[in-house]
């Protein structure tokens, strides 16, 4: 997350944003220009949109990946990968509104940020099911699911399966992966 800009109302956000070239991200009443994503962090998140894309078709749900806005109360994010059942952000075309899984693809410069306030802004969110943050550096893959008792962990990096409770989805890690090099490889 780079340093914030100008002070505006969420009106006026959306409507300076829509005439922007790069994305921005709204918290908390302060705007803040996303920074470009490296190599191995758009592998993982078209990896991850194209096996959703694959197993949600014929579907109410939908997989958008980047480039689609999912609003929090007064704030506006771009998450890497978001998946909405809601007849409203199917057929419309503002910002998500009521998402039911979100998917972080972590980076050095965005790690604690998605760990962190974005993951608290999302909680809000009495949509949400399911936020997934994954780490293409250290193939961490965790995913913290709504239960009756709260957020819970499931720690996936072991595994051969990333579950997405939340869609009744099974991806296999080495899909999430694929073409992504292992970080102790030449």
């Amino acid at each position: 997350m780079g340093q914030p800009l100008a002070r505006l109302s969420l009106a006026d956000f959306l409507e300076w944003e829509a005439r922007q070239e790069e994305r921005h991200e709204f918290v908390l009443g302060e705007t803040y220009a996303m920074v470009g994503a490296r190599r191995t962090h758009c592998e993982v998140v078209v990896n991850v949109t194209a096996v959703l894309w694959g197993a949600l078709r014929g579907s109410p749900c939908r997989v958008y990946s980047e480039s689609r806005k999912v609003q929090v109360h007064e704030s506006i994010c771009y998450p890497d990968v978001v998946v909405t059942c809601d007849p409203r952000d199917v057929s419309g075309e503002g910002p998500v509104q009521a998402p039911t899984l979100i998917v972080e693809v972590l980076s050095p410069s965005t790690g604690n940020y998605d760990r962190g306030l974005k993951f608290a802004l999302y909680r809000r969110l009495a949509s949400l099911k399911e936020y997934v943050l994954i780490d293409p550096e250290t193939r961490r893959v965790e995913a913290f699911r709504l239960t009756e008792a709260g957020w819970l962990l499931d720690d996936m990096s072991d595994g051969a399966v990333l579950r997405l409770a939340s869609i009744g989805c099974e991806v296999a890690l080495g899909d999430v992966f694929a073409g992504v090099a292992r970080p102790d490889a030449p």
